[in-house]
């Protein structure tokens, strides 16, 4: 469909900005959301609160579900035009935006599609699948100066600010070895015949780049996560937040492990592929560190007990970062982050390491803020796809049985050729990067 021939608006100035300084007619973005499910359902409440502020307009929706588009477009007063294929929303000329949270096997395509045709991304996380995939997102987000923010919200959260803070000014020393934990992913321990998708669903959509299978209903749709080929387990979903704030505060994310080991239990029966239990040991050199993923791993209970009740804390996964003189656990890492009191209370002294953190500790409005200025966004594309290595490469070795030795510059696996076949994987025409 030529989208690589489509125009590419510029990056919104302040010059258009209203005499009262709220936003322009011509500054208020024009966004699109594609995939409408839960994450896609919480991304559009974000933004239809701020269209009620006049910072934007939403003018489309899309999802290959026909009954969650319905329900979102009436969430949003029915206003924006409904799409199936997104592919129709990327010929727009008045969407400078999308934002995408589709099933992760999705992911690079539309990025890199959107990108193509002139349009900024948000993408949810984990940026990609595979290693090629994320290098293509890259280049693509570069090639054509487009801002995309990986939807690894956790940067952005004010106590992982806090926390990086404390760490980055050597209050529990120098770092060598983070330990993330998380419980273990499920099992489909009763298997079901596979039949016809529900009506409601173009399954050929859904399916999209993968290699086409018959409908079953173990495979969406929140359970693409126990996929391999479309979700990659625990490891691809919450140590894409576990892990991001690792190497965010590791200022590692342009960096990269030069090996890594992975052991665990794979399932024997039922449509669910992904590790059951799992420990992957990441080796980094210069500096030296070592991070480790493991499920359900050494969980740490979080010190304050009537806040888990009274805010819901969700203290089943974090990671705890060992220094030569102490340590720090900071508890979860997507929508909520939560650090130790000597984080939390840590005043940074005259001349202290400044960090980044996101305006108003929001993950959205920092996107925002790159699109209008061009500046990297704190969970950028590169980032982002170095995360999702190191859950790839993590599920890699486990699938091959043996430790993977990996070039950071080249971003490669080094000395199995299996392994460096396996960085890519054939994608179903059309949908093809």
């Amino acid at each position: 469909m030529g989208l690589g021939a489509l125009g590419l608006p510029q990056l919104v100035s302040t010059r258009v900005l209203g005499a009262d300084g709220s936003p322009g007619a011509s500054e208020r973005l024009n966004l699109a959301h594609i995939g409408m499910g839960g994450m896609g359902g919480g991304h559009l409440g974000y933004m239809l609160a701020r269209q009620s502020r006049g910072d934007l307009n939403v003018v489309a929706l899309c999802d290959v579900d026909d009954n969650r588009l319905a329900s979102a477009l009436k969430s949003a007063g029915g206003k924006p035009t409904p799409y199936r294929d997104y592919r129709y929303v990327l010929e727009r000329k008045d969407v400078d935006a999308v934002v995408i949270a589709t099933p992760d096997h999705w992911h690079a395509c539309q990025t890199v599609h959107a990108c193509q045709s002139g349009k900024h991304v948000y993408v949810e996380k984990p940026a990609c699948c595979t290693i090629e995939e994320g290098k293509a997102m890259v280049r693509a987000a570069t090639g054509n100066r487009r801002i995309v923010q990986v939807g690894s919200q956790g940067r952005s959260q004010r106590e992982a600010f806090l926390a990086h803070q404390y760490i980055a000014n050597g209050m529990i020393g120098k770092v060598r070895k983070v330990t993330c934990w998380h419980y273990a992913s499920p099992s489909d321990d009763h298997p079901v015949p596979d039949c016809e998708p529900p009506p409601e669903l173009d399954w050929d959509l859904w399916l999209g780049p993968l290699p086409w299978r018959a409908y079953n209903p173990r495979y969406c749709p929140g359970s693409f996560r126990w996929m391999m080929e479309s979700g990659g387990g625990q490891i691809r979903d919450r140590g894409a937040h576990v892990m991001s704030n690792a190497l965010h505060f590791m200022d590692a994310d342009h960096t990269g492990p030069v090996s890594i080991e992975a052991k665990g239990t794979l399932p024997t029966k039922g449509a669910w592929d992904t590790a059951i239990d799992m420990e992957v040991t990441y080796q980094f050199k210069n500096p030296d560190w070592t991070l480790v993923w493991a499920q359900p791993g050494e969980p740490v209970p979080y010190f304050d007990r009537d806040k888990v009740k009274r805010e819901g804390i969700r203290e089943s996964y974090g990671a705890v970062y060992h220094g030569d003189r102490d340590k720090l656990v900071v508890w979860v890492g997507d929508g909520q982050v939560y650090t130790e009191l000597k984080a939390v209370n840590f005043k940074k002294p005259p001349g202290g390491v400044e960090v980044p953190h996101s305006p108003n500790f929001d993950h959205h409005q920092d996107w925002f803020e790159g699109i209008k200025t061009g500046r990297q966004t704190i969970m950028n594309i590169e980032a982002g796809a170095a995360t999702a290595f190191l859950c790839v490469l993590g599920n890699l070795s486990l699938i091959l049985g043996r430790k993977l030795n990996w070039d950071p510059v080249k971003q490669e696996i080094v000395g199995d050729a299996e392994g460096h076949r396996l960085m890519s994987r054939p994608q179903r025409f059309p949908y093809t990067l």
